[in-house]
């Protein structure tokens, strides 16, 4: 057992607090790693306040972790000391299902082990996340960082990135298509760099007028107001995909509306049932989809990594201490942050002082 500091949420009602407790020891097949960066996800904040019912205290989150390397299991062959590494919203799956041996291990029949907030499934203890200064993972759930990507930016890739890239790979998204994509946070700037990359022409749609240069600056080609019917009239029937990045309620029929025949809407921000509902008329007539899509599999997820790294794509974030993280939580509840924040692990070492 190795002792780890950490900040970890000790209550629903309380903020994030210093933290002592002991790693596993690696297993065969095990790589620790010593934190350098872990991104900030709304999923913590979710977490720490138990929005979804199913947190247990005391919890550390964070699932956007890059890291060093500083021991190896016996049975590991693709890892060494030294190494830099990444480490996203998965540790662990049963490997032997469909959706595993297919590369998909999120969509595990008996469901994939989170990187904080589940059961071990080997000694069913909690397991505890990247706000800390190491972690021990299965060398299957590690990833390489390849050489000449900027570490601190790459953390979010790992959960904001392959969020948005796995379903436009999964859908076939490549030049020719016209991808819209609702929202410009965390997920929607990566959305739009991602579409671009594959060769999609890119539409940015916001409710803001304040946004239509920041988009375009991310590299859309096009900004549509959502909240202006001229503007939404004008782009009817016209997308072959939408990447739906808003996590909160919004009325889906209009941007429905926007997709030609064929055309596929793809949540992947909104977990909570549809409201208003979906009016049936706008899938039947012109044979839409809905659709949704959860993180990646680790297969994808290093082809991500190695796809930025070699088009130089980033996420846009902003570099916060370990005692900053209560000011940043309560930041990103009134949506300011441009468009990550990420701990400089390496703060731990400062002592526990704001």
């Amino acid at each position: 057992m190795s002792q780890t500091r950490a900040y970890a949420a000790f209550a629903d009602d309380q903020p994030l607090a210093p933290f002592s407790f002991e790693r596993r020891q690696p297993r065969p097949d095990d790589v620790a790693i010593e934190i350098l960066y872990c991104g900030v996800c709304h999923s913590d904040l979710h977490f720490a306040h138990n929005d979804w019912g199913m947190t247990r205290y005391p919890i550390v989150p964070g699932h956007e972790i890059v890291g060093r390397v500083i021991a190896v299991g016996d049975a590991v062959s693709r890892f060494k000391e030294g190494d830099l590494v990444g480490v996203g919203c998965m540790v662990d799956a049963c490997r032997d299902c469909q959706p595993c041996r297919d590369g998909v291990e999120q969509y595990c029949d008996n469901g994939f082990t989170m990187t904080y907030g589940s059961d071990d499934r080997h000694d069913g203890s909690l397991t505890q996340g990247g706000y800390s200064d190491r972690i021990v993972v299965s060398e299957h759930f590690v990833l390489r960082m390849p050489e000449g990507i900027d570490l601190a930016s790459a953390a979010p890739i790992l959960c904001a990135g392959i969020t948005t890239y796995s379903p436009l790979r999964h859908y076939g998204v490549k030049a020719g298509h016209k991808v819209g994509v609702i929202g410009m946070g965390g997920l929607g700037h990566m959305g739009v760099k991602l579409a671009k990359a594959l060769g999609a022409e890119v539409t940015v749609f916001t409710r803001s007028e304040a946004k239509v240069e920041e988009a375009r600056r991310h590299g859309a080609d096009h900004v549509v107001v959502s909240t202006d019917e001229a503007q939404m009239a004008a782009v009817a029937e016209t997308f072959d995909f939408m990447l739906d990045t808003v996590p909160v309620q919004h009325d889906l029929n209009p941007y429905l509306a926007t997709l030609r025949y064929d055309g596929t809407h793809i949540l992947v921000g909104l977990m909570d049932p549809i409201e208003p509902p979906v009016a049936g008329f706008n899938l039947i007539f012109k044979r839409r989809v809905l659709a949704g899509s959860l993180i990646g599999g680790i297969p994808e997820t290093q082809e991500l990594l190695d796809l930025c790294a070699e088009q130089g794509i980033t996420c846009d974030v902003e570099m916060i201490d370990i005692q900053e993280i209560n000011t940043a939580f309560e930041r990103m509840q009134k949506g300011d942050v441009r468009y990550r924040f990420v701990i400089d692990m390496q703060s731990l070492k400062k002592g526990d002082a704001a």
